[in-house]
């Protein structure tokens, strides 16, 4: 029984990394929500299901429990999604951090981040490719080697047999072809399968995520909307990164199986109670130590977070100097001594969380 208990926290540890990987790329869910939902019949949406892992660790394994939260304790920044951006000469603006998802509870905003985004004058978003779908998908029909394998590689070619007899298994269980998505490279079918039924049926069913939502809503109210970064660029972040780390990546969250619910369950609440500090220390000491790729995750961790934060600091600061702005971009890039939050007060502003 007690090695059961160990392969299932294996399982959940890596694909906690993965669904890491998912609420960090804003653009990457998007995309490969949008390629799966054509053509595809709506469908009734599934109750969310899922159990608070946090709640059950604190139970089952105080000792654990106790060391994650010191942890977190200690991350730099690691608690708060609204943080206020001061700078001599401007007016102030807003720095919020979100969570790539259409859960009520996610897109709901708290009272002062709604307060600061009515008040503000611009919003500023990952990339704003994602608000006119026709010209996004032109343009990344120019590098269509950043999403599909152009050459004869399939994602079964990578696979033993077993493992591409699970892929299958769990894409029939999700409603989802295997052939309609062969050529897909794997970090678009992980961003798919370490999503839940029922957010992978909201989502591809038109319900916009959290920086959608934001966006639109700006737009409604006649404000600006501004990005910080191109989808190519995501993605070329991601295909530069190892192609057996990827793989690896997706046969693990294939392994996940239904425990992903449990997942985006405790991320969500995590989420709402502004613990980014919280995450990595969760599923670091989840994961046994001989299961722990280290030199992987730090590639990925500077490749699609810290290198990104330097990029996002660099294309804000001109829109910040405007005044008013209220920026959303994801959570997991806040928290830290390389994330935003610490980045932008080495970029000369007072920066305050805000409750």
């Amino acid at each position: 029984m007690k090695r059961v208990i160990a392969i299932a926290d294996r399982a959940a540890s890596i694909s906690l990394r993965l669904l890491v990987t998912l609420n960090v790329l804003f653009f990457l869910s998007f995309l490969a929500m949008l390629l799966f939902a054509a053509g595809r019949a709506h469908a009734e949406i599934p109750t969310c299901t899922g159990a608070d892992m946090v709640t059950a660790l604190q139970k089952s394994s105080p000792a654990t429990y106790s060391k994650i939260e010191a942890e977190a304790a200690a991350t730099l920044n690691g608690k708060g999604l609204l943080w206020k951006l001061e700078k001599p000469g401007e007016q102030p603006s807003y720095l919020f951090g979100t969570m790539h998802m259409t859960d009520p509870r996610v897109t709901t905003l708290p009272p002062d981040a709604q307060k600061a985004f009515d008040a503000a004058g611009t919003l500023i978003i990952e990339t704003t490719d994602v608000l006119d779908k026709q010209k996004m998908m032109t343009a990344m029909l120019k590098e269509p080697d950043l999403m599909m394998f152009t050459d004869s590689t399939t994602l079964s070619s990578l696979l033993t047999p077993d493992e591409a007899a699970a892929m299958n298994a769990a894409l029939d269980a999700r409603g989802i072809p295997p052939a309609t998505v062969a050529k897909m490279k794997p970090w678009m079918l992980s961003a798919m399968m370490a999503l839940p039924a029922c957010e992978l049926a909201r989502q591809s069913g038109g319900a916009p995520v959290l920086d959608v939502k934001l966006a639109e809503g700006a737009k409604a109210a006649g404000k600006p909307v501004e990005g910080l970064e191109t989808a190519e660029s995501q993605l070329r972040a991601m295909a530069s990164l190892p192609l057996a780390f990827h793989m690896k990546g997706l046969v693990d969250t294939l392994k996940l199986g239904d425990k992903v619910n449990d997942i985006n369950e405790t991320m969500i609440l995590l989420y709402q109670r502004g613990e980014t500090g919280m995450f990595w220390p969760l599923f670091r000491a989840a994961m046994p130590e001989e299961q722990n790729d280290a030199t992987g995750y730090a590639a990925f961790e500077e490749t699609m977070i810290t290198s990104r934060n330097k990029v996002m600091i660099d294309h804000a600061e001109p829109i910040l100097a405007r005044g008013n702005a209220f920026m959303a971009v994801g959570a997991l890039h806040l928290p830290g001594p390389e994330g935003l939050v610490e980045d932008f007060r080495k970029a000369g502003y007072t920066v305050t969380a805000v409750n």
